[in-house]
């Protein structure tokens, strides 16, 4: 949805202070997409493996008129090189005879092109050896440290999340449950789920060896029809209201929670977690 590409059943996107829902074709993509591009999970899916590599740097120069045929070569190696590439190294290549990491770095070099103010990365990190992954990310940071480009980061990998981001919101079944600093939501889980996420990495100590099975089958099932907290079944805190009513957004210690564990009339805050400001 923020990308464009899906209408939300809910609330409105906005961009710039612009409604995505409200913006024309040739808004969408003379302006929207040139600000804001993808890095999705699979290089390999995103590249046709019938078109060299190169072709899609080109086309995107050439679709946002960033450059002249002449100029075009300089501004895409000039590009490439920020992500640890040279247009040499991939020019004429198709995309099976590049390993995943230099697959991933073209498909982020593709969306810088355009000199976007935001990257939508979902789990870019996923599909790389561990060797590769903090390079990856270390290439995000310096994006948003250099280039003071955002990155909305998706991911189910709490240990680049913590490195990667400022701020973390982390996401149950559709619902943003705790949303705050990366130390504070990551260091320090105040929402139940949150924090059986952050138990759930395993470890080599035996003394932390988990003690319990879940049925994943019927904790999917019951909670796709809940009709209180989506985390009910699960919570080792869980109280009757959690079974009839959907809890709201409380501000606790800093950050936004949607837990009743924390229920307090003069910190709640209806908007606090259903909110995300892109300047």
């Amino acid at each position: 949805m923020v990308l464009g590409m899906e209408t939300p059943s809910m609330g409105i996107l906005q961009y710039r202070d612009r409604v995505l829902a409200e913006l024309s074709n040739k808004e969408l993509k003379q302006w929207f997409y040139k600000e804001v591009q993808p890095v999705f999970q699979d290089p390999f899916a995103a590249f046709s493996p019938l078109k060299r590599i190169d072709h899609y740097l080109y086309e995107t120069v050439r679709n946002y008129k960033l450059a002249s045929r002449k100029e075009a070569d300089a501004y895409i190696d000039s590009v490439l090189r920020e992500v640890g590439l040279t247009l040499a190294e991939v020019k004429g290549r198709y995309p099976n005879e590049l390993s995943g990491g230099q697959a991933q770095r073209v498909a982020i070099a593709r969306a810088l092109i355009t000199k976007p103010k935001l990257i939508v990365a979902d789990e870019p990190v996923s599909m790389l050896d561990a060797s590769l992954r903090m390079s990856v990310v270390n290439m995000f940071r310096k994006l948003k440290e250099e280039n003071q480009v955002s990155v909305i980061y998706i991911t189910h990998d709490l240990a680049t999340a913590y490195y990667a981001g400022d701020q973390v919101a982390v996401m149950l079944r559709g619902w943003i449950v705790e949303k705050g600093t990366s130390e504070q939501v990551l260091g320090n889980p105040l929402h139940p789920y949150t924090q059986n996420l952050k138990t759930s990495i395993p470890s080599v100590n035996v003394s932390d060896a988990w003690k319990e099975k879940i049925d994943l089958a019927v904790v999917e099932a019951d909670e796709y029809t809940r009709t209180g907290c989506k985390y009910a079944g699960r919570c080792p805190f869980v109280m009757d209201k959690c079974h009839n009513h959907i809890p709201p957004n409380f501000v606790h210690e800093g950050r936004a929670v949607k837990c009743f564990l924390y229920e307090d009339p003069e910190t709640m805050a209806q908007a606090a977690l259903g909110e995300v400001v892109v300047t």
